[in-house]
């Protein structure tokens, strides 16, 4: 079965930096788009950023010039950098394929707020 396993969240002030990492289980990163998602409480499950294998991003408006994906060549994770975090920016954070075809993690939980 598989199992992508998010971690670094937790409670930063705003302003603040988070990295995030997610391991997935097997090999399929390794030939995927590999992208980050987050929920909000209340809010459905919204796209944040993705790269590609060939190490091309895309993000979403509201966290473009903030978050990174960095290029990671292990086939089985993904990273997200978060700079200049807002409180708009608390979620649940997890990771997955782009187009999501797998069951989600955990996340990981990213709270903002001074």
């Amino acid at each position: 079965q598989v199992q992508f396993v998010e971690s670094g969240g937790g409670l930063v002030q705003p302003g603040g930096s988070l990295r995030l990492s997610c391991a997935a289980s097997g090999s399929i990163f390794s030939r995927a788009v590999r992208a980050w998602y987050r929920q909000a409480p209340g809010k459905q499950r919204e796209f944040v950023a993705r790269i590609t294998e060939g190490g091309i991003t895309i993000y979403a408006d509201s966290v473009k010039g903030r978050f990174t994906i960095p290029r990671d060549d292990a086939k089985n994770s993904v990273t997200l950098q978060m700079n200049s975090l807002k409180s708009e920016d608390t979620a649940i954070y997890y990771c997955n394929t782009n187009p999501v075809v797998f069951g989600w993690g955990q996340g990981t939980q990213v709270t903002v707020s001074s």
